[in-house]
Order: C-alpha cells, then structure tokens, then sequence
C-alpha cells in the first residue's frame, strides 16, 4: 500500500467507528459498569458497535496484522504490525453528553507506534500523526467547509506559565497523586476532564502538559505520534517508552518535561 493508500485506510475506520457511535450520542443510553465493584467503569453498546466494526474492517484488510482493542482483546499481538483501537475513549464524558470523548485508531510496527488517529464525529474534528508530522483537519472557522492545517506544540520554559491537564485527580494512583499535585502546585494553571481530547489539545499548543496514570496501550498508543509529531515528547514518568501505559506524561516543551519528570520522581 501506499502512504495516500494507507491514510486512506485510517479515514475508513474512522467512518465505520463514527456510524456506529453516533447513532447513540446524547441519547438515553445505558451503560454497563466494567468495574465490577471498583471504580464506575462503563462501557455502552456504541462501544462495541464500533470496535466490532473496525476490527472486521482490519481483518478483512489486513488478515495477517494483530489487534488490541478495548472491548475485545487481544489477538496475534506478537504480528509486525498491530492495530491498536479505543472506539470511544473517554466513555464517561459520552455518556455526559461532552464532546471530550474521541474514537483512538493505532498503529504499531514491532512494538513501536508509527502512526495515530483521533477522530472526534460530533465536532468533526480528526488529529492525526506518524510521529514526524501531525495534522488537524476541523470544519472551517468560516462556516465555509473543512480545512487541515498542521499542528505544532508551544514552547513553554518553565513551569510557573505551564497549563497542565488530567482527566481526574481522583484517577491518578494514590501512591502517586502527592507526586502529581507537586507539579500541579507549580504550573499556572491546571484543568480537568481532558480524556483523549487533551493531548491533541497540546499537540495543537492550547496546553502544555499533561499527566496521567493507570493508563492502559489502547489508551495512549494511537496519540503518541500526534504528540511527537508536533514536537512534543510523551514518556512513562521513569522516562520510559509510553506505548505499554502506565504513568504517563506528556509535554511539549523538553523543558518542562524535565522539570515536570524532576517533580514526580
């Protein structure tokens, strides 16, 4: 396949996931808790719809590459490539009826991610990235069409003018959340209830850090070359390779991403 063939393709789940998924937006959906009698972890039937829909597209494609998805788990994961799919990341916020919520569609080759999709189809809105340049495509601020437009992250020095994002304090691991409100209590401006949405926002230079924990590959892998791809870095808070989850930060200055690593220890 060619590269416009292949971007071709990531346009295709992204289409398959959003008819399956909003059908259900802001409607009297229920969700099913995951948590089984741990922390409220839902899942709704727009879940499954769409990942049952691009994992059918996948295999029929591409029989030989593996999946690791959500909803489903795991299959020929040790292949050269592997698809790794969210198709509603941020299921709490979908079922709030906030548009934070995206579909995360991934890309990894031997073990690396290579190249990252986030759809948002309520706003109509895609990041996308192959971890050497990302792009946001959205309606036009004219009202006349879509445009695309290329995303760069912002410089930031110091943390005292960072804006830094999380989903929830209240998910961060217990263990680590004085690690984490030490970097808090340092940047200029802290906001919660980002979910997926919130790395593309520091890929687009709205924001500068962003911390996490507890996350799993589904979770993160497909927005690793959106960061990267606009500059930033996002690493384990040990500095390590973020594509396995965990404790996760990034940033889109080196800087502060140092910094922030000092603070969390």
């Amino acid at each position: 396949m060619t590269a416009v063939d292949f971007e071709r393709f990531v346009e295709q789940l992204a289409e398959v996931s959003a008819e399956a998924i909003l059908p259900f937006f802001r409607t009297a959906l229920t969700a099913e808790d995951k948590g089984r009698g741990g922390a409220f972890d839902p899942v709704t039937e727009a879940d499954r719809a769409a990942e049952s829909a691009m994992r059918r597209l996948i295999q029929d494609t591409f029989p030989g590459h593996g999946l690791i998805g959500e909803e489903f788990g795991s299959q020929q994961e040790d292949a050269e490539f592997v698809w790794v799919l969210d198709p509603i990341d941020g299921t709490k916020s979908f079922i709030c009826g906030f548009p934070t919520w995206g579909t995360l569609i991934g890309l990894t080759h031997r073990g690396a991610p290579v190249y990252g999709l986030m759809n948002q189809p309520f706003t109509r809105e895609r990041f996308s990235g192959d971890c050497e340049a990302a792009f946001w495509r959205g309606p036009a601020r004219n009202g006349n069409g879509m445009e695309r437009r290329a995303l760069k992250t912002r410089p930031c020095a110091d943390l005292s003018h960072a804006t830094l994002l999380t989903t929830s304090p209240l998910l961060i691991d217990p263990d680590l959340r004085d690690n984490f409100h030490r970097v808090e209590k340092e940047v200029r401006l802290s906001r919660y209830g980002g979910d997926c949405y919130a790395y593309c926002a520091l890929a687009a230079g709205h924001v500068d850090l962003v911390i996490e924990t507890n996350l799993n590959p589904y979770d993160i892998v497909a927005l690793i070359p959106i960061v990267e791809g606009a500059g930033g870095v996002v690493t384990t808070w040990s500095g390590d390779s973020a594509a396995g989850g965990g404790s996760i930060i990034a940033a889109g200055d080196r800087r502060i991403h140092e910094a922030a690593m000092a603070l969390l220890g």
